[in-house]
């Protein structure tokens, strides 16, 4: 079983930046591959980024591309999203999410952090 917990989250005015934090604990973490969800009020839940086992390869969501940067330190257990130029439609909740090695599917969960940007 893999636990996440995330953190960062807050309320930032738009134009600003926050940069959540995900530590997983329960697997070799560099076996696991990671990513970022968000869901906002309404809204389903939607991918934001994702990295891969050894942080070589990374995806993004289009509205947050160039803007959003998402990372990992094996070492630590831990990945990150640094969120720049935030709008007031990132606000959601935020949800980091593993996944096993070979699979396509994140089964694991944080309990999420909310962002809420400001206009």
């Amino acid at each position: 079983q893999v636990q996440l917990v995330e953190s960062g989250g807050g309320l930032v005015q738009a134009g600003g930046s926050l940069r959540l934090s995900c530590v997983a604990s329960g697997r070799t973490f560099v076996w696991l591959g990671m990513g970022w969800f968000r869901q906002a009020p309404g809204k389903e839940r939607e991918s934001v980024a994702a990295i891969s086992y050894s942080g070589g390869s990374t995806n993004y969501a289009d509205s947050v591309k160039g803007r959003f940067t998402i990372s990992r330190d094996n070492a630590e257990n831990t990945v990150y999203l640094q969120m720049n130029s935030l709008k007031p439609e990132d606000t959601a909740v935020y949800y980091c999410a593993a996944k096993n090695w070979g699979a396509t599917t994140y089964v694991y969960w944080g309990q999420g952090t909310q962002v809420t940007v400001s206009s």
